[in-house]
Formats: structure tokens, C-alpha cells, sequence
């Protein structure tokens, strides 16, 4: 059976992972007949978000690990104990807490960085040819994990996609129900939420990215 690691990075699309899209990813891997463990960094939040509001909590702190695995039943494990040899591929769900417990991209769009612990996990897969998978706003993160021109997609938002470009990616415009293949890193991208309106457009994407990761498995 092939198995997927999964990286977390809270629980929330404010401030976290994105709950819709965690749960369709974890689900189809299931449907696709391969297992999934689920890794977050043991790291505070860079802030909390009320949901209801939208407004950020002051004097409230929160811990990715421990908001990750809220969300999945406690099934997650600190990200420094993925070792990329007991995995056939990765998946990164998208969220906000993406764009600013993984990296700084909703912080600093112009200088961003990966945090190094998730850099170094990301890029064991890359190194090791293994297929990954990143939706939503995380494939912000791919020109930081492989080498200059990899080809990738977070939709059609013109400014987002140019604030990646500007640090190597090679964008392609994609619609909510597609994906991107890019077969020389063995790496599948799709939109997610940067443009669904609802769960099934969501789905429609995020089945068709996890279907294709395990189909580039060896």
C-alpha cells in the first residue's frame, strides 16, 4: 500500500490549514487505496485568527502541532520524526496558516522564506524524486524547495502568481476542477480554494491532484 505523508499547519484557513481541504485530501487518499500519516511543526501560530470575526485574537497563542491535530483526531506527528524513507510521496494542503506558520508568503510577499524544518522535509522529497502534491496557496513554497523553473499553480490571481514567479516558478493558469503536472519534479499542483466556492468544487481538484501524486508513485 502506498503511503502519503501529510504536512499540517494548523487548523483553520485563517490561520491554519484549511479544514475542507485537509479532510478531501485524507479522504482520497483513502479512496485511493493508500494510507496517510499527518506531520505539523511543533511551532507557535504566527497569530490567531477568530473565525467568526475575522479578526485576530490578541493575547492568545496557539501551537501549530497541537491545532493540527484538533483537526485530525490527534493522528499527527511532530514534522522532525517524517523520515522520507517510510514515504512514497507528500501532500500539502493549503490555508492561510500556510502562508504564515509555513512560510512568511502572506507576511513578506516580496522576501519570503520557507521555515527550515518544513524546507528541509519538502525538500527530501524533492531530492529524493519522490511525487508531491501542494494545493491552494502552498505551492508559493515550490520555487523555494526546487530548482529554478519548476511549474506549478495557485489559479489565475495574476498578482499572487507574480510574486512567486519573481522567485522561479513557472505559473500556469488553472481552472478549480484541473490540475498542473509538472513531470519533471513529479509534482502535481491544483487551486483548491484559491478559487472553489464551494466543498465539491474543491473536490473536483483535490481528487484529481491525489489521484495523479500516487499514480506518479514507482
Amino acid at each position: 500500500m502506498k503511503k502519503v505523508a501529510v504536512i499540517l499547519s494548523g487548523c483553520g484557513v485563517y490561520d491554519g490549514s484549511e479544514i475542507n481541504e485537509t479532510v478531501l485530501t485524507l479522504l482520497a487518499i483513502e479512496q485511493n487505496n493508500a494510507s496517510y500519516c499527518c506531520f505539523a511543526p511543533n511551532i507557535e501560530q504566527h497569530h490567531v485568527i477568530n473565525h467568526l470575526t475575522g479578526e485576530v485574537s490578541e493575547n492568545e497563542s496557539r501551537n501549530v502541532l497541537v491545532e493540527s491535530a484538533r483537526m485530525v483526531r490527534g493522528n499527527v506527528d511532530d514534522l522532525c520524526e517524517l523520515r522520507v524513507q517510510d514515504f512514497d510521496a507528500i501532500i500539502v494542503p493549503g490555508g492561510f496558516g500556510v502562508a504564515k506558520n509555513l512560510c512568511n508568503f502572506a507576511l513578506d510577499g516580496d522576501n519570503y522564506q520557507v521555515n527550515d524544518q518544513v524546507l528541509s522535509a519538502c525538500q527530501a522529497f524533492a531530492k529524493a524524486e519522490k511525487p508531491a502534491g501542494y494545493m491552494c496557496i502552498a505551492p508559493a513554497m515550490l520555487p523555494l524547495i526546487y530548482p529554478k523553473g519548476v511549474q506549478g499553480t495557485i489559479g489565475t490571481d495574476r498578482d499572487t502568481a507574480s510574486l512567486i514567479t519573481a522567485k522561479g516558478l513557472i505559473h500556469k493558469n488553472c481552472s478549480v476542477d484541473d490540475i498542473v503536472i509538472d513531470q519533471t519534479h513529479k509534482l502535481v499542483t491544483t487551486p483548491a480554494y484559491m478559487l472553489a466556492t464551494s466543498i465539491s468544487e474543491a473536490a473536483s481538484g483535490i481528487n484529481r491532484l491525489v489521484h495523479n501524486v500516487l499514480a506518479l508513485v514507482k
